[in-house]
């Protein structure tokens, strides 16, 4: 072990606790380790900074970042991990017991945030100049606990002991102003290292705080309320993501939030060019800017009038420079997805941005009708319409570089959702694939797999170039296929007694691990799920001596708040998992488990331990989906739809190493004009049973109504929507037969590691370093920048 390492460790410690390392809590020898890291990097943290605000950089503007645990990443990115075990067994504590400390960094949500967090994490490793920026949250989206089998939602004050790996610089504060509020903008630096790299990354999180943090006055007058209102109006800015927008009051902070933090970035960003550039007419050259999503796209009409109010320059040329400098990935293929807002939030909140917006749509407007185009398209495609101020459509207009995150998902923009926009201007349109990092979901997660892999590969290459893999696809010997199905069932023993010590629940580890892992929305058919796993119970009830080899189904899956449909298929996943324990006979072959408060770290525990992953949504709806990369890493076989990255990952596994079924996309439109999923409930064997248990008393939701809904759903339509407008009954005989098939092809477990060999050796096109360079070589136009 390195001394100074040591030493740097036992001495934050010491400083964090007040005592010496070995008299220190558990949590207090976390925070001295983070500290020691931090300390550690300093001064390359520092340079690399210094080295990047002279030359070309990326800024990337997303609303959040799921970043999970940092400090075992971190160790594992420097080659400290070794020195970071023998420290704690100095101090008498198991590494593995510190590293539980660490609570997830909840600044994310779901695949957006994760995304964000993968590439910080790849652009790091290759020495790219990138900078991230987004909200420092308080309470992130929120804890979820089950209550009856309801989903219930609690803050989750994940910074209240503490968090050494983001470092508050209250020098490099801005002020943002709104037009009833002027606030402070904090910002707080996160470190992101890279693997075999000096080099250290940023990523900017703002916090809100008041201009003045308590009226002294209104307190001496005994008004003790009023002393503190400002400082909780403010506070609300960064206390939590995503606030709940069914209501008006929601979508105005929902909006105040996005002006905040890309307000906050762009002063930062405008005052470094100055400072080292001297004038604005090479900005772009210096400066790109990738909007993850529409939840940044203030910035454009933020940037016109910094450049304009502020800088001093003329519309025209603040258009040039705006015009070459926005990147706009897109997320969804569903446009009434596409964030609206109406004016009137504008003009309450910053009537001078409302201004700039029409003066794009005025501009915009004219433009095509230069073009020659009728007033109906125009009035569509125009920024503000019906009173709303549409930001997806300003995103691509004023965006140089339009990009889907899966090849069939920016080809149904081309095609469909942004067809307009690619007629005109279709040099903008491009794909980049999402990746994930194999930092965190291979070498961190699994690190008995990644031990393999080093033997394999005859060096650690592959956690930097993961595409080194697919060059020993002829090595899985019967030897090495039984070490891969002996690491698997290790790993699946690590989750079920970490399951047990979390929620109680003890599950089999010889049994099929089937897991669903992701945000719970109706596309993504969870509810065809949990209909699956309803069917095989009445099955067995019907046929005791059936063959069914003992399975585990298993979810994690957080709704929003707001979103009452989601929240009843979360009730709806408890009460079948309750009908089953519930059953002497059923529960010893099949169990449904709910992973509660699903995020990063429960992530990490599942994936490696999987046998199959679920990736279900309806064809044409999921814009790419990352779950499937990380299993498919992790040597988990894939049962979904062709959607997503599903396409990208069956093109390079072929039909032997995936299950796929259901209606493909192109095929969905035409088989839409007959559906009438009356028929399928009527006609498909066991359809009605599981259907009608919604609703006969099998199964409860307090005679709340909530099932009754989600039937009701799936049968008839509502008149803004089409009846099962996610297609579940019209698949459902497709998804039960290849469900069991691949349930029988387990007990071949040398064909089935064989085939896990091939998914795991066939991946690299899946690493984030892949889709990063893609980004880097095109739109970005960036190059290493080594210390």
């Amino acid at each position: 072990m390195s001394v100074d390492f040591k030493r740097s460790s036992r001495s934050q410690v010491r400083a964090i606790s007040g005592r010496p390392a070995s008299a220190s809590t558990t949590m207090e020898l976390w925070q001295g380790l983070s500290a020691a890291v931090v300390d550690k990097i300093a001064d390359n943290w520092h340079e690399t900074t210094q080295k990047y605000r002279k030359g070309r950089r990326q800024h990337y503007f997303s609303a959040e970042f799921l970043m999970g645990r940092a400090l075992l990443n971190n160790l594992l990115n420097l080659g400290l991990y070794d020195e970071a075990r023998e420290a704690a067994q100095a101090y008498g504590v198991d590494l593995s017991d510190i590293l539980e400390q660490e609570p997830d960094a909840a600044l994310g949500n779901g695949g957006l945030g994760r995304l964000a967090a993968c590439f910080l994490d790849s652009c790091a490793t290759q020495n790219l100049p990138v900078v991230g920026y987004g909200i420092l949250y308080r309470y992130g989206l929120f804890k979820q606990v089950f209550d009856r089998g309801y989903q219930t939602e609690h803050p989750d004050p994940w910074m209240e002991e503490g968090y050494p790996f983001v470092l508050r610089h209250e020098e490099a504060q801005r002020v943002v102003h709104y037009h009833d509020l002027t606030v402070r903008a904090i910002p707080y630096d996160m470190p992101i290292t890279g693997y075999g790299t000096d080099n250290v990354g940023t990523l900017r999180l703002w916090r809100a705080e008041p201009m003045e943090e308590f009226d002294y006055d209104a307190f001496n007058s005994q008004r003790f309320t009023d002393a503190i209102v400002e400082r909780e109006r403010t506070s609300d800015i960064s206390r939590v993501l995503y606030p709940n927008d069914t209501t008006y009051e929601g979508k105005v902070l929902r909006v105040r939030q996005q002006y905040f933090f890309v307000s906050a970035s762009l002063q930062q960003i405008v005052d470094n060019h100055k400072a080292v550039h001297g004038d604005f007419h090479n900005f772009a050259e210096y400066n790109c800017v990738q909007l993850n999503d529409t939840h940044p796209v203030l910035a454009i009409p933020e940037l016109m009038r910094l450049l304009m109010d502020e800088q001093g320059l003329g519309w025209d040329e603040a258009w040039d420079i705006v015009s070459h400098t926005f990147a706009y990935t897109n997320h969804t293929v569903l446009a009434e997805a596409l964030e609206q807002w109406e004016i009137s939030i504008f003009d309450r909140l910053f009537p001078r941005i409302m201004e700039i917006v029409y003066e794009i749509d005025r501009r915009f407007r004219a433009d095509l009708a230069a073009r020659g185009f009728d007033q109906g398209k125009i009035d569509y495609m125009a920024p503000v319409s019906n009173g709303h101020v549409h930001m997806a459509w300003i995103a691509c207009y004023a965006s140089y570089s339009i990009n889907g995150v899966a090849a069939i998902h920016t080809e149904i923009l081309k095609r469909d959702t942004l067809h307009d926009w690619h007629d005109i201007w279709p040099e903008r349109f491009n794909n980049k694939t999402n990746g994930v990092t194999p930092r965190r979901w291979l070498n961190q997660c699994n690190p008995r797999l990644a031990k393999l892999l080093t033997e394999v590969v005859g060096s650690d290459e592959w956690v930097r170039n993961l595409d080194v893999l697919a060059e020993h696809e002829g090595a899985a010997d019967d030897e090495l296929l039984a070490r891969l199905n002996d690491i698997k069932h290790a790993n699946k023993v690590d989750f079920a007694n970490w399951i047990e010590k979390r929620q109680g629940v003890k599950i089999d580890p010889d049994a099929i691990f089937d897991v669903q892992i992701k945000r719970l929305h109706e596309y993504k058919r969870q509810l065809l799920n949990i209909m699956y796993v309803l069917d095989l119970y009445f099955r067995i009830k019907e046929n005791p001596s059936l063959d069914v080899p003992p399975r585990v189904f298993i979810f994690g899956a957080k709704a929003a708040p707001g979103y009452v449909r989601a929240k009843a298929i979360i009730k709806l996943i408890n009460e079948v998992g309750c009908l089953i324990d519930n059953d002497p006979e059923v529960s010893k072959l099949i169990k449904v488990v709910f992973i509660e408060n699903y995020n990063v770290s429960p992530a990490e525990k599942i994936i490696p331990a999987t046998d199959v992953h679920e990736q279900i949504s309806t064809a044409g709806k999921e814009a790419s989906g990352t779950s499937n990369m990380k299993f498919m890493m992790n040597g988990a076989l894939c049962l979904g739809t062709m959607d997503g990255a599903n396409v990208e990952i069956h093109e390079a596994v072929g039909d032997d190493n995936a299950y796929i079924f259901g209606a493909r996309e192109e095929e969905l439109p035409e088989l839409r004009k007959t559906y009438d999923p009356r028929h399928e409930y009527e006609t498909v064997p066991g359809l009605k049973r599981v259907l009608d248990a919604f609703i006969d008393g099998t199964l409860s939701d307090d005679n709340s109504g909530m099932f009754h809904d989600l039937r009701v759903s799936l049968l008839n339509s509502n008149g803004y929507e089409p009846v099962d407008v996610y297609y579940l009954l019209g698949d459902f005989a497709d998804y039960r037969q290849t469900r069991d098939r691949q349930a029988r092809d387990y007990a071949d477990r040398k064909r089935w590691a064989q085939m896990c060999w091939v998914n795991i050796v066939r991946s690299g096109r899946f690493s984030s370093d892949r889709t990063i360079r893609d980004y880097a070589d095109g739109p970005w136009a960036l190059e290493p920048q080594a210390i």
